[in-house]
């Protein structure tokens, strides 16, 4: 293969995400008027669900936008030879790899995220702030821009640094000592995640309120669940939509509540939003999805490892000197279909998943409550309760709100 069919190869590839993208986007808006199903009825009445429809139709809309903007101008930096101008920019400064690709990153993200920032910005004060959930100050997110761009140099460029070091130190096998950094980051994040990556953004306190700290702690007993850490988040300073995520694993253990949650549940719903997340957990679900990802990796550096010296790659993007940064980009795309069909899979286990920890907290406590908290999630943030089917597969990590409470209702 020349290097000009490997540059349309890569077009080709970039075009039949967005077509296939498209046409999913658009079966999904074909349902936005449906009927709600008789089991959800009472989830909305007639003036919300228009509310709801309309949330929907405007988000569409806008995603098209920003999609539409992003391919567009991906496809004019493949045809300028955007890659080659950045790498000379890099080079211009430095003859060091590590510090090559480091610049060179740096530009890239950098100057994408300028060009979407002032769609982020509409998204949060026009769309979100239109439909009263937007609650964050403009201080917040610029703040939050800052904070991370400052993760991304930190985290990203320290890893694609000791990435590159490994590849110049020991050649092809670098994939296996990558994979050993990655997967004990991987595992580090899971830990400590909550109490270090979460404050830069979030204040957490300890739960307060005794009457849902002793329900909580009274199933907990009831099923041999130990748990001491119950923490709730400041949700609020950004969305009135609500949430609840369990980290941590053996002492660092925790689950965390939306302030939003603990305002839009009555106790008994909040125990069984609980009763779900201790179901991912003690379905081995987080080990499952840590192992996995851990797992995907490893077999993505080692494909990497058989590529990443072809100095086709860097030539296909007009770049005459052969890179590890400039191969990698190349390679994520080529890479890309395989990445959607184990973005399939891990949605589909997902799915499966939280079917399973739904059995758990109506095993272990009641379905009911779980039943109307779902209901009065889905109506607090107007979610799309006639989603198409093909979207769903493709993009759902959860089961839609209806195939939840029919298999509740069992």
């Amino acid at each position: 293969m020349t290097s000009t069919n490997l540059f349309y190869l890569l077009i080709f590839i970039l075009t039949i995400s967005f077509i296939i993208n498209k046409i999913l986007d658009i079966l999904n808006t074909q349902h936005f008027d449906d009927k709600i199903p008789d089991k959800l009825a009472d989830v909305y009445d007639d003036e919300e669900y228009k509310k709801s429809q309309n949330y929907k139709k405007t988000n569409s809309r806008f995603s098209n936008l920003t999609s539409s903007f992003s391919f567009v101008l991906t496809l004019i930096f493949f045809f300028i030879e955007g890659f080659k101008y950045v790498d000379d920019f890099a080079r211009s400064y430095t003859d060091n790899p590590i510090l090559v690709a480091l610049i060179f990153f740096g530009v890239i993200m950098f100057g994408s995220d300028i060009l979407t920032t002032p769609f982020s910005y509409y998204k949060t004060f026009v769309i979100e702030e239109k439909f009263g959930f937007n609650k964050s100050s403009k201080k917040t997110f610029w703040l939050d821009k800052l904070k991370g761009w400052l993760m991304s140099i930190v985290i990203g460029g320290g890893i694609l640094s000791l990435i590159i070091w490994f590849y110049k130190l020991i050649g092809t096998n670098f994939w296996i000592y990558s994979w050993v950094l990655v997967a004990v980051f991987s595992l580090f994040i899971n830990m400590f995640y909550a109490k270090l990556i979460v404050p830069l953004f979030n204040k957490q306190t300890a739960l307060e309120d005794r009457e849902l700290k002793f329900a909580i702690e009274k199933y907990a007993n009831n099923v041999g669940f130990t748990l001491k850490n119950i923490f709730v988040i400041d949700g609020s300073k950004r969305s009135t939509k609500a949430n609840a995520y369990f980290s941590g694993f053996g002492s660092q253990k925790r689950i965390t509540l939306f302030d939003t949650l603990i305002k839009d549940l009555e106790t008994e719903e909040i125990v069984a939003v609980l009763a779900h997340e201790v179901g991912h957990y003690r379905r081995k679900h987080i080990v499952f999805n840590l192992i996995t990802s851990i797992l995907l990796t490893g077999l993505t550096l080692f494909i990497l490892s058989l590529f990443i010296n072809s100095s086709i790659f860097s030539e296909a993007l007009g770049v005459s000197v052969p890179s590890f940064h400039i191969g990698l980009i190349t390679f994520g795309i080529l890479y890309s279909p395989i990445s959607e069909i184990t973005g399939l899979f891990m949605n589909y286990m997902s799915r499966k998943f939280e079917y399973q920890a739904d059995n758990y907290a109506k095993d272990t406590f009641e379905a009911k409550p779980l039943i109307t908290s779902l209901k009065k999630l889905s109506k607090n943030s107007l979610s799309n309760l006639t989603p198409h089917p093909a979207y769903v597969f493709m993009h759902y990590s959860h089961p839609t709100l209806l195939e939840r409470i029919e298999n509740l209702e069992k």
